[in-house]
């Protein structure tokens, strides 16, 4: 068997990956704080056939989040894609442009966004350098790559997890395993914005599938629509 974790499950675009990696067999785990919400969506997917379960952690707990991403590779025998993309909400992100930045505007989003994706690489790429395969996908916003003033704390944390993960890549290339970057310039399911681009998360999904099979040697993927 083989499984994919999702840390920051939502109702949009981590469904859609779930679906995505479910239907071609894999199991899910999916990971984030609210437990109400994980059971709701295994549900959900249970209802159509796919095997999921729910192990609930704050990412910004590193202790509990690595102990969610060892506690699925034991439920499901390992844990063979790791997709990474917790979403912040208004109560806990202030969002501020680069003049106004101060130190902990950008310290909470490098806590939420770099800091959680690196325990949880941790977590799984022992493994995953012991059996020579394995797929480490991390989903930003577009401004990662072209920030924009409105979100510029959140964009520098971005930038910096997409560093990361580009250099990853880098370090990786010849053992099996695949690193990549997402970088989405679209509202997903409905728009924010108004004139800016959405796409439907069943449209962007494709690409995780895409990166973890056909284009393993891709550092990045921009999806715009």
């Amino acid at each position: 068997m083989t499984s994919i974790a999702i840390i920051g499950a939502g109702p949009q675009l981590g469904l859609a990956i779930a679906r995505t990696f479910g239907s071609r067999g894999f199991d899910v785990a999916l990971i984030s704080r609210n437990p109400g919400k994980l059971d709701a969506l295994v549900g959900t997917l249970a209802a159509e056939g796919i095997s999921a379960a729910a192990f609930p952690a704050d990412v910004l707990d590193r202790d509990a989040l690595t102990r969610a991403l060892k506690d699925a590779a034991v439920r499901f025998g390992g844990i063979d894609v790791l997709e990474y993309s917790p979403v912040g909400g208004f109560d806990s992100t202030v969002l501020t442009t680069p003049s106004t930045t101060e130190p902990s505007h950008v310290q909470h989003e490098m806590e939420f966004q770099l800091y959680g994706a690196i325990a949880a690489t941790q977590a799984v790429l022992p493994a995953m350098r012991e059996a020579g395969a394995g797929t480490l996908l991390y989903t930003t916003g577009a401004g990662s790559v072209d920030p924009v003033p409105q979100v510029g704390n959140v964009n520098a944390a971005a930038a910096a997890l997409r560093n990361w993960v580009i250099n990853l890549h880098k370090e990786l290339a010849g053992t099996g395993i695949q690193a990549a970057h997402v970088a989405i310039d679209v509202s997903i399911g409905t728009s924010v914005i108004p004139g800016f681009p959405t796409a439907k998360p069943e449209e962007i999904s494709p690409v995780y599938w895409e990166l973890h099979t056909t284009h393993r040697d891709e550092a990045e993927r921009v999806f715009s629509g």
